[in-house]
């Protein structure tokens, strides 16, 4: 599955991965989920919302036990980030026909459409809109950095935008989520286990600054006579590192767009995007604050206008105890566990469309042990033996829930 899964949507100077919603490479991926499905006999469907659906048994049924990911990616991202969840769910039903075991309640796996939100800028699309966490209005207004919107994209991928919107009915017929991830971060690497279970997801969104100066000639333009935005963004990136340090926090300005975007010209407009998160509400909270509070004070000394927007927010999401705890006893009298110990609990500042479903869905995550910690990253990595670890965890976790 990995070979060929491999070379979709890879670019090859970076080596990372760009597949993005609702693109050629996007299609690719899709036609390679389907594939594996009916390999599998599984039948296969699209929902209202673009996510694919790969069904073992009666999707009417309810209480039904789904597993999956994502398959598309941030900008030259890695090869684990969601394709992980989505192969090792293949493999794991693999594993438990192997078992020859019997199952009593329908099994599905699903990808998501548009999870890491690259092209339009909104992460979780496919869920939140499920979950009817984003409003149809809101998706027919998202575009992309070319001013494509998504009801062009998804109709230019021949999918109905019309169409889309919440799925309760859906939702509904679902017992159990859970979803297998690479874990993005060294928790498990310092622990010497090779898979995790998720406590919750720390609160997270992305903030948007607007800084607004003149444009002019950056070669006859005196320093004194400049208002130039690109300083007070500057000093917003460094001020947005001290806060995050003070609370023990996260904040990272990654991603800038400059007008006019000229070697020798002073930028009028500089637009930044903040992602930050942190443990807790509260600590969020005084961290995006004291980030708005100092590009504030730099811009008003710099004659620089302001504006900031929130353009996503997800609150802090606790996995069902119930679920994560009958996850925990599964696999703590599985093989993984030959010392006897619970297998590790730990939370995660990354958001998964687990997360999104948790408000309407039992949900639990498990992570695959990551030597490195990178994500987002082609250096992401995985080692083989922990990558079938998190298959066999992830089918006694299906065979525990699905076979009894």
């Amino acid at each position: 599955m990995w070979a060929s899964l491999r070379n979709i949507g890879r670019n090859a100077e970076s080596g990372g991965y760009r597949r993005y919603a609702w693109t050629g490479a996007d299609a690719d991926c899709r036609l390679w989920f389907r594939m594996q499905a009916e390999a599998r006999g599984l039948d296969c469907e699209v929902d209202r919302n673009g996510n694919q659906w790969a069904w073992l048994g009666d999707p009417l049924a309810g209480d039904a036990v789904v597993t999956g990911s994502h398959l598309d990616s941030v900008p030259d991202g890695g090869a684990f980030d969601g394709p992980l969840g989505v192969v090792s769910s293949f493999a794991a039903l693999d594993e438990l026909r192997h078992r020859g075991v019997e199952f009593n309640r329908p099994l599905a796996i699903t990808n998501f459409g548009d999870e890491e939100g690259a092209r339009f800028g909104l992460a979780c699309v496919g869920s939140r809109l499920a979950a009817g966490q984003l409003t149809v209005e809101a998706a027919h207004r998202l575009r992309d950095g070319d001013g494509i919107t998504l009801p062009q994209a998804m109709e230019a991928a021949g999918y109905d935008p019309d169409a889309i919107g919440p799925d309760p009915g859906r939702l509904a017929r679902i017992g159990a989520f859970v979803e297998l991830h690479v874990e993005q971060g060294r928790a498990l690497d310092l622990t010497g286990d090779p898979v995790g279970i998720a406590s919750a997801i720390w609160p997270h969104g992305r903030w948007r600054f607007d800084f607004r100066g003149e444009a002019n000639h950056a070669g006859t333009t005196r320093l004194a006579d400049r208002r130039d935005p690109m300083l007070t963004y500057a000093e917003t990136v460094l001020a947005a590192r001290r806060e995050a340090e003070l609370a023990g926090a996260l904040a990272t300005f990654g991603k800038i767009a400059v007008e006019p975007n000229g070697v020798n010209a002073i930028p009028s407009l500089v637009r930044g995007w903040l992602d930050s998160r942190a443990a807790d509400q509260g600590t969020l909270d005084t961290v995006v604050a004291g980030i708005e509070r100092a590009a504030r004070e730099h811009a008003e000394r710099a004659g620089i206008d302001l504006d900031v927007v929130r353009e996503s927010f997800t609150p802090v999401v606790e996995f069902e105890h119930a679920l994560r705890d009958e996850l925990g006893a599964l696999l703590k009298g599985s093989d993984l566990r030959d010392t006897g110990r619970d297998v590790p609990v730990l939370g995660t500042g990354a958001g998964h469309d687990a997360g999104i479903l948790s408000a309407s869905v039992p949900t639990a995550m498990l992570f695959v042990r990551n030597p490195t910690g990178i994500s987002h990253s082609p250096a992401e990595y995985a080692a083989e033996d922990d990558c079938v670890a998190g298959v066999i965890a992830l089918a006694d976790v299906l065979e525990g829930l699905a076979c009894r």
